[in-house]
């Protein structure tokens, strides 16, 4: 069932109503997806939404871009720790869900957060339309090298706040109990992992490295040990960036295609509010040539 759904039939959340009623795909995230939670973790709660037609396409509604008064645009709706007070165990909640056009744009970079929405496991998926699973087998069409630096960056930004011993959420406990904060380390590695998965299998997996992680989160490594993994991670992985047989970037027209089938799934025939690149223009470009070839010599 839509956690959106049951938590604004409760009153706990007031998002717009096409986030409620028009939300295509909706999944679990963070510690649960990777098969580390415990029974005190939270809730994060990941998805995409189509917004109204004139949302996505302002032209709709008389607005010129650029011109005027410019309409606010519909990215994303986010609320953190919406605490259930009726759940088992009082479930506390954080809840993203995007508009389908800004979902696309984030996956298309490769952020890690929205590609890992894609790859949850399927006990974390809760809502799944006909547009979302179509999503979801199209989701490998996402993947491509520029994913390194992406994750590689998102590395960086972790292992940073461990070595920098500043808790954040009142993690002061953790700290002293290991002498660093395991989530950011456990974090650390599970970024690398991932994106050698993807880099070799273009694939992910989200769970396959869990009882790393879980020892991690126990623990059972040093702060050291984090490190030394992740310069011997960092090494082989950009080694291995040289030989993935990955594609090196986006194919644009192929998940904008992807997109419009959605949006179609969705309004219906969209040819005259957005231009598809590959069919008029093309046809431009033969005739183009035809006269170029046969144009009589002076």
């Amino acid at each position: 069932m839509s956690y959106v759904k049951k938590l604004a039939k409760k009153q706990l959340i007031k998002p717009p109503s096409y986030v409620v009623d028009c939300t295509q795909y909706e999944t679990i995230m963070g510690s649960e997806s990777y098969g580390v939670s415990s029974n005190n973790s939270d809730i994060d709660i990941y998805g995409f939404c189509i917004p109204d037609k004139e949302i996505i396409f302002p032209h709709l509604n008389g607005e010129i871009f650029g011109f005027g008064r410019q309409i606010q645009r519909f990215e994303q709706y986010q609320q953190h720790h919406i605490l259930d007070k009726e759940a088992k165990g009082q479930k506390q909640y954080d809840i993203t869900i995007y508009s389908v056009i800004k979902y696309f744009q984030l996956c298309m970079e490769n952020n890690p957060n929205m590609i890992d929405s894609l790859f949850t496991p399927i006990r974390c998926v809760l809502t799944c339309t006909n547009i979302g699973t179509y999503v979801r087998e199209n989701r490998k069409l996402f993947l491509h090298k520029g994913s390194w630096f992406k994750f590689k960056g998102y590395a960086y930004s972790q292992i940073h706040k461990m070595k920098t011993k500043v808790p954040e959420g009142g993690r002061v406990a953790i700290i002293e109990q290991y002498g660093y904060d395991v989530k950011f380390a456990y974090h650390t590695v599970r970024l690398l992992c991932e994106v050698e998965q993807i880099l070799t299998e273009h694939d992910i997996d989200l769970e396959r490295n869990r009882e790393q992680l879980k020892a991690i989160r126990r623990g059972e490594w040093t702060e050291n040990q984090v490190y030394e993994y992740f310069d011997m991670k960092e090494r082989s992985l950009e080694e291995l960036y040289t030989q993935s047989t990955l594609r090196n970037k986006p194919d644009e027209n192929k998940i904008k295609e992807i997109l419009i089938n959605c949006l179609e799934m969705y309004f219906g025939s969209i040819d005259k509010m957005v231009k598809i690149q590959g069919t008029a223009d093309n046809i431009l470009n033969d005739i183009e040539e035809l006269l170029r070839k046969y144009k009589p010599i002076h």
